[in-house]
């Protein structure tokens, strides 16, 4: 079904409006959480719970495209699990990830600080438009969905080392970038 169609579906309040996010989403969502919650429980909960916010917020708003707006509720909800799941715990994968970027950001950076996170995200879209699709499916994969340099080497059909030196050279570009655009110094 066509988000169109769904996005009716959930302004006319019908219950079929969820069966059809499930059938044509579900599968990403399940990916994007899984990559960041290892219990399949808390994928399941976290996707479920992705349907309702949906359902809540749909109307009034109007999302386009339906599946960007899906995968942000359904990470921040993983994001949010995750945290709960490992309060006491670190260096997990997901960690290890984020902290791969860390270098990248000012220590300034506040995330409460809207202004200075849409021009970052505009600089940061600015910076992936400038890669070529395998770098830019690269970074998107590692740093968006959370997968790990192995499931990147099957994907691409290279050595997991590869994947690995071709995303320190992103990150390292990345830093290149941000400096030159005032970002970070």
């Amino acid at each position: 079904m066509e988000d169109a169609r769904i996005i009716s579906l959930l302004f006319k309040r019908d219950d079929a409006a969820i069966a059809a996010l499930d059938d044509r989403y579900g599968a990403l969502c399940r990916h994007l959480a899984g990559n960041l919650l290892s219990d399949p429980r808390d994928v399941e909960e976290c996707v479920n719970d992705a349907w309702l916010a949906v359902w809540d917020r749909i109307p009034p708003e109007r999302p386009d495209p339906l599946s960007a707006y899906l995968c942000r509720i359904v990470k921040n909800l993983a994001i949010a699990r995750y945290h709960r799941n490992t309060a006491h715990k670190r260096n997990t994968a997901y960690d290890v990830s984020l902290d791969d970027l860390a270098e990248c950001f000012p220590s300034s950076f506040s995330v409460e600080d809207e202004a200075l996170a849409r021009a970052l995200s505009r600089r940061i879209n600015h910076f992936l438009a400038d890669l070529s699709a395998e770098d830019r499916l690269l970074f998107v994969r590692r740093f968006w969905f959370g997968d790990s340099p192995k499931d990147l080497a099957k994907l691409l059909g290279v050595r997991p080392h590869t994947v690995s030196v071709r995303l320190s050279r992103l990150r390292g570009k990345l830093r290149t970038f941000l400096e030159k655009e005032g970002i970070f110094s």
